[in-house]
């Protein structure tokens, strides 16, 4: 079905379902360890998904900020203080937008390290999803013939497949008797101190920055050039998107949030092509976090993991093919060190040795 510039049909929301392997693990770990409200952090998330799909019309994955997370379930973070780098990261995205800095980091960053960055996640995204096959491998490598067989299929879309076994496998375990009869559950409101902002920051948040300015911003900003090259998304309008939806979300119980090339070719690879694919995802998480709020994340938990590093490891080899387009050792070169030193540093380090590089090969050319 079609709605104007929105598709609603089977590959749609195989699409939605694009990014589950960054989002199913890190949401886990901040319901189950952390201790926050499902509902607040599911309903929240849906509202940012809708909203960001109804605007851009395009699918926009909303992804939890992963140095936050990974360091706030390692930390085991008290939720005010999940709350509180949420409104941090908000500040710091609505101020780089509203000056006009995100433009500055855009127009600083070549392609090559643009390319390097996304070849870097696909690596990342491969490493992390072999780790969730590695114990499952027979299921991992079914799987895997699943999305070869059915990603472009109309009527049996991969994502759907796959999600369609990994339900049968839960219900032949019994894992699906953990499921608790369904009530309603609203997000409550939530609050936090300034000295837990401040806390938020040191711990992990300036840490989160170049990540984010690379991955949810730069690279997820040059990934949209290349699926819809009519319908481009400006950097700074990425950053604002971010900024506004993590000043509210906390206050209502949501977690970091952020854009990403990963999730975004997580969307597109299984289909999405539309912000359809948002609105059913944030129409699904909104539902799930009202009605099934006490037994989410015992369900997400117990799901194959092999079905969804399978999907990882696929998303991963997309990444990567984008390096394609490179020539040259002007460009291969920058591409080369911001891999490596992404991969076996961070992406941050991986970010500014890229832009070293590219200087580098600049002045040897003259």
């Amino acid at each position: 079905m079609r709605i104007g510039d929105f598709q609603f049909n089977l590959r749609e929301l195989a699409g939605s379902m694009g990014d589950f392997g960054t989002l199913i693990p890190l949401a886990v770990g901040y319901i189950a360890v952390c201790g926050m409200d499902p509902a607040g952090l599911l309903v929240m998330m849906g509202v940012a998904n809708i909203v960001t799909g109804v605007l851009y019309r395009l699918p926009m994955p909303i992804e939890p900020m992963k140095v936050l997370a990974v360091m706030a379930i390692a930390q085991v973070w008290s939720p005010s203080m999940v709350y509180a780098s949420a409104f941090a990261m908000g500040l710091i995205w609505t101020v780089l937008a509203l000056t006009g800095a995100m433009r500055f980091f855009a127009r600083l960053t070549p392609r090559s390290v643009v390319r390097g960055i996304q070849v870097s996640l696909g690596i990342l995204l491969g490493f992390q999803a072999l780790g969730m096959i590695r114990h499952q491998w027979i299921l991992g490598a079914l799987s895997l013939l699943v999305v070869v067989l059915f990603r472009r299929s109309r009527y049996f879309p991969a994502a759907l497949v796959l999600m369609a076994m990994g339900c049968a496998i839960m219900w032949a375990r019994g894992d699906l008797s953990s499921v608790s009869s369904a009530g309603i559950s609203l997000p409550a409101l939530t609050t936090f101190s300034p000295s837990e902002i401040w806390n938020s920051m040191v711990r992990a948040g300036f840490a989160q920055i170049p990540l984010t300015v690379t991955n949810a911003v730069i690279a997820t900003s040059a990934l949209i050039s290349q699926y819809w090259p009519d319908r481009p998304v400006a950097e700074n309008k990425l950053a604002l998107n971010m900024g506004i939806m993590n000043l509210v979300s906390p206050f209502f119980g949501g977690m970091p949030m952020c854009h990403g090339a990963g999730g975004l070719a997580g969307q597109y690879y299984f289909g999405a092509r539309t912000g359809g694919a948002n609105i059913i995802e944030g129409t699904i998480e909104i539902l799930a976090g009202i009605f099934f709020a006490g037994s989410i994340a015992t369900l997400l938990a117990l799901f194959p993991q092999a079905i969804i590093g399978a999907m990882m490891f696929m998303v991963g080899i997309e990444m990567v093919r984008f390096a394609g387009d490179l020539s040259g050792s002007r460009q291969i070169v920058p591409a080369a060190v911001t891999v490596l030193v992404s991969v076996m540093g961070n992406m941050a380090l991986g970010f500014l040795a890229g832009i070293a590089a590219h200087r580098m090969m600049e002045r040897k050319a003259y």
